[in-house]
């Protein structure tokens, strides 16, 4: 190789990179000159046996044409959607005839698939929807509702109050307490919604959690249409073979008050571990709206009766859907959600 055979190749080389009619052919040209194997490759390996007085023509000119060449070549990529390795051109092309790629529908959270089948299976028997805020005033989620002053769910360890002197709702009672100083008696409704309570979370407890209340109110609600409401409920959620049980219990705001139990769906009320060997597992409060009640909301208790009744969604859907622990209703975990399609 000498001066006159390196300056030849040089115009060689560029004119090559320079006439390439697509990514191909420049890539091809590329290797020729540039690869491991290439030309400007075996010249290097060889200068040291060119004439003396070549040499440093020859090893200079070499190195010129790299890097002219080299810059060509990325031009000459760009302009024709290709690169070094003839993957960018393949990339940045769009083939028009394809089909699309469809991705499947989202599926329903199993909160708001126990929340629409609640609400659907108590519309059937008269009830309506209600809302309120999730920010409430001490009078409307206590005192309204007939909680003592020194009633342990009044204190801070367990009620998140704010700044302004509300606090985030404990139950979703106040809604009722809202509905009924807004219209006069005859009531059916349901408020399902948030909660909050200062709990450490674990297994089956959260911080925040979500309840469907209702409330009952005419001129001879009896105690009778309670558990007559509450075990049509119990069928239509929990399949028709469940029994209920009602246990006196106490709560502020009801009198007389009661605790239901629907039987275990998983053993059918003979005992397994899910429900500690009873054969039952409690499902929600509820009662007789204590006549207190009334008279906060501007109802006369002499002319009126009613039920009241509050449950947790986050309960009985982990009771049908077989989740045995809470957080997972509120990781958004796609694999746990996908199961719900």
């Amino acid at each position: 190789m000498n001066a006159n055979e390196i300056q030849a190749l040089k115009v060689e080389a560029l004119e090559a990179a320079r006439t390439a009619a697509d990514a191909k052919a420049l890539e091809e040209a590329r290797i020729k000159y540039l690869g491991r194997k290439g030309v400007l490759q075996e010249i290097m390996k060889a200068l040291k046996e060119v004439d003396p007085a070549d040499r440093p023509f020859v090893g200079k000119t070499a190195n010129e044409i790299k890097q002219e060449l080299t810059a060509l070549i990325k031009e000459r990529q760009e302009a024709l959607g290709g690169d070094a390795g003839g993957t960018a051109g393949a990339a940045k092309a769009f083939d028009y005839s394809l089909p699309g790629q469809w991705r499947p529908l989202g599926s329903r959270h199993p909160l708001n698939l126990i929340t629409e089948r609640a609400v659907a299976i108590f519309h059937t028997l008269g009830f309506t929807v209600a809302e309120g805020p999730d920010i409430e005033t001490v009078h409307n989620n206590f005192d309204a509702l007939n909680t003592p002053a020194n009633h342990p769910s009044r204190d801070a360890q367990d009620t998140f109050y704010l700044e302004s002197g509300e606090l985030l709702r404990c139950h979703t009672s106040p809604v009722q307490v809202r509905y009924m100083k807004a219209h006069p008696p005859p009531v059916r409704i349901i408020a399902p919604g948030r909660c909050y309570r200062r709990d450490t979370p674990d297994a089956t407890h959260s911080a925040n959690f979500h309840q469907i209340e209702g409330l009952y109110v005419d001129t001879k609600v009896s105690l009778a249409d309670l558990k007559g409401d509450l075990s049509y409920f119990a069928r239509e959620m929990m399949g028709p073979k469940v029994k209920v049980r009602f246990r006196p219990h106490f709560f502020p705001f009801t009198e007389p008050s009661v605790e239901v139990d629907f039987t275990c769906h998983v053993c059918a009320g003979a005992g397994c571990r899910v429900c500690k060997n009873s054969g039952w597992i409690e499902i929600m409060g509820a009662g007789m709206v204590d006549p207190n009640v009334f008279t906060a909301v501007g109802y006369d208790p002499e002319a009126v009766t009613g039920y009241a009744f509050g449950m947790g969604i986050e309960r009985i859907a982990m009771i049908l859907y077989g989740i045995k622990d809470i957080r997972h209703l509120y990781e958004n975990d796609v694999r746990f959600l996908a199961q719900f399609a």
